[in-house]
């Protein structure tokens, strides 16, 4: 009897030929995070992967955290593998299994049973019966006091004969989505606010490696915003793995447009620059996409007119915002769910807070908007300058 981790995936099953490489991916990608933990093995298993601990015992509450947080996971199931698949031997590991996990007794159970091999002298309902019929006089012998009830028991034991035996009555659930690499590159506009960690955790669950970009400038933003923006890549990439940061200064691009636009347009001109800044970093690390954390309708900036206005300075990539259609309270539960929200709310403002306009305007009018900016002197050059000074941080 050996404890063993199922992990089961969602989304990856049901895709057609190319399934056997989105599952290579994540085995991968799963066996690379717990490489930092001891020697593991991770292979396949009819529709699931298998986990076994090659050095030590599992340790399911040091193993358990690192894969629910890798995106492709539906779910993990802490349990134990029987290479001897007799009846005899699933009541006694199951036996066993029960006495462990559940030791005070005191609760309703049933058994369900599955087996891939139809040869198997019982079928799936005689082997439920014969294990849950097993455990229920084991245990009320040892005054475990524990009842049957196969339609709302608070535990169900699931018995699943495939290459081996395995028992297990847990599912711990994971994110869902797809492998982190599955669907490409993407650079994220990172500010030190609740909303674009929150998008860059979802556009890596959608299968996106993604990078970020952060807009620095001082003597306008400290030392501390730039650290609270490394921290929360560091805590989305406790999904994805790792992102790469850069820290574009934006001072002089910034009090550039401060002194040619009109003040009320000065968050447009300031977004566009930073999608041009982002298309530029896209060009070096091979992204396929920007993404931000917009909502529509949420501020001034974010009117289906200013997007409109905004989103050709991006050109030749599209611009995605997953969190379009959220509202606020949305998307903190989201950033409370995934840890960022305490390190968004962190007081050190980003420069779109400082630089952002009393009185915006609301729909601007994007060939306006284009024809002024082209009276800008300067402007590309300004921003190219600003990226080729980068700073970049791994995290």
């Amino acid at each position: 009897m050996e404890k063993i981790l199922l992990v089961k995936y969602g989304e990856i099953a049901i895709r057609g030929k190319n399934r056997w490489i989105i599952e290579n991916r994540l085995i991968a990608i799963i066996e690379r995070n717990l490489s930092k933990l001891g020697r593991y093995s991770v292979i396949k298993e009819q529709g699931r992967f298998l986990v076994r601990s090659l050095d030590e015992e599992m340790n399911y509450e040091k193993v358990v955290p690192v894969i629910i947080k890798i995106f492709g996971v539906l779910g993990v199931c802490p349990g134990i593998m029987l290479k001897d698949q007799s009846l005899d031997s699933l009541k006694k590991g199951a036996l066993a299994y029960m006495e462990e996990h559940y030791p005070d007794g005191g609760y309703s159970f049933k058994v369900t049973a599955r087996r891939s091999n139809k040869k198997y002298p019982l079928n799936s309902q005689e082997i439920s019966a014969e294990v849950g019929g097993y455990i229920f006089e084991s245990l009320n012998e040892s005054m475990k006091n524990v009842t049957v009830d196969v339609h709302n028991p608070e535990v169900s034991l699931r018995v699943e004969l495939r290459n081996n035996a395995y028992i297990f009555s847990k599912v711990i659930d994971g994110p869902g989505g797809l492998p982190v690499g599955e669907s490409g590159k993407a650079t994220v506009l990172m500010s030190g606010g609740i909303d674009s960690p929150v998008a860059a955790w979802l556009m890596a669950k959608r299968g996106a490696a993604v990078e970020a970009v952060y807009f620095h400038s001082p003597p306008y933003t400290s030392e501390r915003a730039k650290e609270k923006v490394a921290d929360l890549c560091r805590c989305v990439a406790g999904y994805c793995g790792s992102i790469r940061l850069y820290v574009v200064p934006f001072t002089e691009t910034q009090l550039l447009i401060y002194d040619n636009v009109p003040h009320e347009r000065m968050t447009i001109f300031l977004k566009r620059a930073m999608l041009r800044a982002a298309a530029l970093i896209a060009d070096k690390n091979g992204s396929h996409a920007l993404v931000c954390g917009d909502s529509v309708g949420q501020v001034a900036s974010q009117t289906m007119q200013a997007i409109n206005a905004i989103n050709t300075a991006a050109y030749p990539y599209p611009v995605l915002r997953p969190l379009c259609t959220y509202d606020k309270q949305e998307i903190i539960d989201l950033a409370n769910k995934i840890g960022t929200f305490e390190i968004s709310v962190l007081p050190y403002e980003d420069c779109c807070t400082i630089f952002v306009a009393k009185h915006p305007e609301l729909r601007p009018k994007r060939h306006i908007i284009e024809k002024k900016e082209k009276t800008i002197p300067g402007l590309e050059e300004t921003i190219a300058k600003a990226v080729a000074e980068a700073e970049i941080i791994d995290v």
